[in-house]
């Protein structure tokens, strides 16, 4: 378990975790258009989750610094963690606040 940081107003969803040296949490995004991201600006690999409007994830990859990702399908929330900090699967639901 990690603790969980939300990107809950605009200039927290545009930062993200751009620029930030390490991290020990995830970072959660509520979606209400795109669900494509980037990885520009990061200094560290992270894994990516994609949910659906259940929280159950439907997509997860890992990403290198200045790479682009659009999932199959528009998600409802996405997580970004630091790369292997959550052991978590396709299908797997997620329960948070």
């Amino acid at each position: 378990m990690i603790k969980i940081k939300y990107a809950d107003n605009y200039i927290k969803r545009l930062i993200g975790l751009m620029f930030k040296k390490d991290i020990d949490y995830g970072l959660v995004f509520i979606i209400k258009y795109g669900s494509s991201i980037h990885t520009c600006f990061m200094r560290f690999n992270i894994d990516v989750y994609f949910l659906d409007e259940n929280k159950i994830i439907f997509d997860k990859i890992t990403l290198k610094p200045w790479k682009f990702y659009k999932p199959s399908k528009k998600a409802k929330y996405i997580i970004e963690t630091k790369e292997n900090s959550l052991n978590l699967k396709k299908g797997d639901k997620i329960n948070f606040i």
